[in-house]
């Protein structure tokens, strides 16, 4: 089985988010995470651009698809308040 959210127009609070290749991003942004086989992926893109970036500390393992979902609801939280906003692990979400 698998999912995907994405959510758009995300506008990365102060100090942005941190990227594994692409460093940190600012701005508004396009979050995307996909569930498969245990495990969530998040990614990041600039509006409108086509290049995604996996975020810092993705993947993320999740057993379940309702897990994933939380878990993308919990990085666009992040995203929305900047600092350099990572994937939060999966253990740390309020279910």
């Amino acid at each position: 089985m698998w999912a995907s959210w994405t959510t758009v127009r995300v506008f990365a609070g102060r100090g942005g988010v941190h990227t594994e290749t692409a460093g940190v991003l600012t701005g508004e942004l396009d979050v995307h995470t996909t569930w498969v086989d245990g495990e969530a992926r998040v990614a990041v893109q600039h509006s409108g651009a086509s290049d995604w970036f996996a975020m810092t500390g993705s993947p993320v393992a999740c057993t379940t698809e309702q897990e994933s979902r939380v878990l993308h609801e919990a990085v666009v939280a992040a995203v929305r308040a900047g600092g350099g906003a990572t994937v939060p692990a999966s253990g740390a979400l309020d279910r």
